[in-house]
Order: C-alpha cells, then structure tokens, then sequence
C-alpha cells in the first residue's frame, strides 16, 4: 500500500483526491469504513470512521488526518505473523503485531520495555532470552519458527499489569532523594513556530522562560538537567524525543499552553503515554502527570481538566516516563491573567518541581497535595 503523503499534510472533511482514496483504503481494511460511492472523497462517513479510530488509538478526535493519525492508521494493519520481526537501527519496525508481542512476551515475564509498539533493542533483547528459555537459537528474530512456538504456549501471567509492579519497584529502587536524577524539560514549539498566540502572549516564549526556570529550580536540588531546544530554535517531537533518550534521563517534563475559539476554555491538563482501551499505559508517566496535575490546580487556580493518556509521538518514543503539561489556555482572559503574572509562574514553577520529588517518595513518606515544601534556593 501506497505512503507517499507530504509529511505537513493535513486531510479532512471536503477534501478529495488520491490522497484521500489511500486513507479510506486504509479505513476499509480496518473494517471501519465500507467502500462506498465516493472512493477519493473524504465525506462523512470518512470522517465519523477517522474520528472513530483517534479516539481508540489515544490521538485528538478531530477528524484531520495529519501524520499523527496516518502514522497509526499504517501501524494499525499490522498483526503478529504478518511479517518477521527484527530491530534494525535507524530503520525500526512499528506496527500493532509488534505492541502485541511486547505484551504476549510482558505477560510471561520477560522485559521488552514499555509496550508502544516498536521494535527496539529492549524488545529484541527480550525476543533473545524468549528463544533461550525455549531452546532456539537466540537471535531476537521473530521468524516463523518463533512465531510458532510463541503461539503453542499459553500465558503464564494472566490478569494484573506485570508493567505496573515492575514500573513502581523501579521508582522504589531509584530512592527518593532527588540529586542523581535526571530530567528533560521539552519547551513547547520555537524557531520558525510560536505555537499559540493570542493577546500579545506568545507559547513559544513562556514555554521557554518557564522551562529554562524550571532547570534553574531542578538543578539547585540535585538534578541533572537537560533543555531539547535553545532560546531560538524549535525541532519536531521525533527530533526531541532522540535527544531526550541520548541523556538516559528518568523523565521527560513537555510544557504547552492551550488556545481555543471558544473564550471560555480554561484550564491546566497534563497528558502521559498510553492506550487504556487496548490496555497500554506508562505507569510512572500516569503517575507523573497525576501528581503534577493535582499541585497545579492547587496551588495556581487553575481550572481542572485532568490527566489523559494520548500516544502522540514526543510520549510513546522517549524511554523515560514523560508527561505534556498545558499550562491554561492563553485564549481565556482568566488563564491569560494568571500566566502572565511573574509570581504565578514561579509558583508553577514550584508546583512541578513538588511533584518531581513526590514521585519519587514513598506512600508512607509522601504529603498532601499543596503541602510538601523543597528546600529554599540559596
């Protein structure tokens, strides 16, 4: 199948051509679209089946396929034995028939790292030990001699979230004390992208200034600190999230702000990685933007728009567990108000340097939210 759309296209209800004819070819072979009348059309029932699939992927339910929902329209036509599976650097295998083995393979207790569905090093290591354990030879392959035997067995875990438990021993193991961590702050946008703009504010710049202050806050506690973009420069997430994995950080902190048309959109949301409805979830990420998310509404005002899982790319291709932050809409004139004040945003600044350092505290060590202090900058 063809895949050859521009890499800033962005297809929606109205537009027609063979373009849209390769998404709806795809939709069909999804079974989430019939064939119709109008094969290069994108009409409503094209868009009602993209609005669908976003939604059971983790992606924004807008109905656009831009490359986000057409990276996963190409994954999701994947499933385990289509084709043999193997890490290969700087060309890695992605697709559904990869998230399946990783959790077929998580079930019975080996470690393939998180389940996104890429073929990385983790995964072929854990393929390795799988061939080892059942007398193959161990060249973390999945050829059709693997493949077989992979499918004779029967789960040995059945039920639980092996990922979680050994997601949370690994924070245990890691201690609470903050110095000798490692964090990538990601400032939204930059370079030739200013992101949102609306009343003279700009979330490139803010994103920036909050970001290098957030450094300046981790760094005085202990932790090594690391920024993806300069003052002036931008990059794409797949960019970002190589930059941030060459650190081997233990996690990712993305801060955004939000516009909308509508004024009265407010409000702070924090997004990790993840795909409840198949199952698939950073447990430490969840738990991050939960922690972050709480003290934000806390000790800022900001209205409460929850964490969500979401698979965009900047979260499902960094190793460490990363959380986007939306630090209220710039649109609304309260969230405006707050953001523009100095002293709130030194204030956000120390909310989420408090839930860094909760994360990683024991339950029974751990405070409130809006309670726990850091140390005073000296």
């Amino acid at each position: 199948m063809t895949q050859h759309l521009p890499r800033t296209y962005r297809w929606k209800l109205g537009d027609a051509g063979p373009d849209v004819a390769e998404i709806r070819s795809k939709l069909v072979l999804l079974g989430l679209l019939s064939t119709g009348n109008h094969t290069d059309l994108f009409d409503q029932e094209a868009d009602a089946a993209v609005r669908y699939f976003q939604q059971q992927r983790g992606l924004t339910a807008d109905g656009v396929v831009g490359p986000e929902t057409y990276r996963h329209l190409n994954e999701a036509r994947w499933r385990l034995g289509d084709r043999v599976l193997g890490h290969a650097p700087g060309s890695l295998q992605i697709g559904d028939d990869v998230a399946h083995l990783q959790q077929r393979l998580l079930n019975m207790g080996f470690t393939p790292g998180r389940v996104d569905g890429i073929y990385g090093p983790a995964t072929a290591l854990a393929v390795s030990e799988f061939q080892r354990n059942m007398g193959l030879q161990p060249d973390g392959v999945l050829g059709a001699t693997t493949f077989t035997v992979l499918e004779r067995l029967s789960r040995t875990v059945v039920g639980g979230a092996p990922h979680v438990m050994r997601e949370t021993e690994m924070l245990l193991r890691s201690g609470p004390a903050l110095t000798g961590k490692a964090v990538v702050i990601d400032p939204g946008h930059g370079g030739g992208d200013p992101g949102v703009l609306a009343g003279g504010l700009c979330e490139a710049d803010l994103a920036w200034e909050i970001a290098s202050r957030l450094g300046e806050r981790l760094t005085a506690l202990g932790v090594r600190t690391g920024l993806t973009r300069y003052a002036d420069s931008g990059g794409d997430e797949t960019q970002r999230a190589e930059f941030a994995n060459s650190t081997d950080a233990n996690l990712l902190i993305s801060l955004h702000l939000e516009g909308h048309h509508n004024p009265a959109a407010a409000g702070v949301a924090s997004y990790y990685y993840g795909d409840e409805t198949r199952g698939r979830w950073s447990h430490a990420g969840k738990q991050f933007a939960g922690l972050v998310q709480r003290e934000l509404v806390a000790r800022c005002g900001f209205g409460d728009n929850r964490s969500h899982a979401r698979t965009w790319t900047l979260l499902r291709s960094t190793r460490m567990a990363a959380v986007r932050i939306e630090l209220g809409y710039l649109t609304n004139p309260g969230d405006a108000a707050r953001i523009s004040s100095p002293e709130l945003r030194a204030q956000a600044v120390e909310s989420i340097a408090v839930a860094v350092q909760r994360l990683y505290l024991p339950p029974e060590d751990d405070s409130p939210t809006g309670v726990l202090h850091l140390p005073a900058l000296t």
